[in-house]
């Protein structure tokens, strides 16, 4: 069982966990690789098999589980849920760097890769694919098997694949209403332009 002090990194003995740049209380189970270079924050938990790799950034309080990729390019901001087996991309014109045709473009990181951001609280269903250049807003929510192909506005909910817009969700996670109010937290949002804010 881990260490459950605060204080404490916990490193799976079946873990390679290369970055010195992880925060106390952060859990990296079997089989996870959190390459040198990579930043994760306090109080995460870094699921079997994850791949973090070095030029990441995973904020304070993250829940990454099993499977989840994550390449250089990407930031998650703190309180976000990645569920298992989301891959995250950051080339938008994949080549192999051995390619001739493309070696030129690979010899500079800034020809080539697209950052992505995951905005606070925010929740990326089970197996769903982020292209790169994309901004998932503050406590949006991406279904299941999702293909998210555009920015997602704050408390949007998407679903499908290319991904759509469907609805909004609260704070809390839960889907709101036809009146924008929270079925569990009774929390109330009103539209303003093309997003929602709470209505206090």
């Amino acid at each position: 069982m881990p260490d459950k002090t605060a204080s404490i990194v916990f490193r799976h003995p079946s873990a390679l966990c290369e970055s010195q740049d992880i925060g106390a209380g952060t859990h990296v189970w079997a089989f996870a690789h959190v390459m040198d270079g990579a930043v994760v924050g306090q109080n995460c938990n870094i699921g079997d098999h994850a791949f973090v790799e070095k030029g990441a950034i995973v904020g304070d309080r993250v829940t990454i589980k099993n499977g989840v990729m994550i390449w250089d390019g990407v930031t998650i901001e703190n309180d976000a849920f990645v569920g298992p087996g989301v891959i995250f991309t950051n080339d938008r014109y994949p080549r192999s760097r051995r390619l001739a045709e493309a070696k030129k473009r690979y010899k500079n990181k800034d020809n080539w890769i697209t950052s992505t951001k995951v905005l606070r609280g925010a929740s990326i269903g089970a197996g769903a694919i982020i292209l790169p250049g994309i901004t998932i807003g503050r406590f949006a929510t991406i279904a299941a098997g999702a293909c998210v192909t555009h920015n997602v506005p704050n408390h949007a909910l998407l679903v499908g694949h290319p991904a759509r817009e469907v609805g909004w969700v609260c704070f809390c996670g839960m889907t709101l209403d036809g009146t924008l109010a929270c079925p569990d937290c009774n929390r109330g949002f009103r539209q303003q332009d093309n997003a929602i804010v709470p209505s206090e």
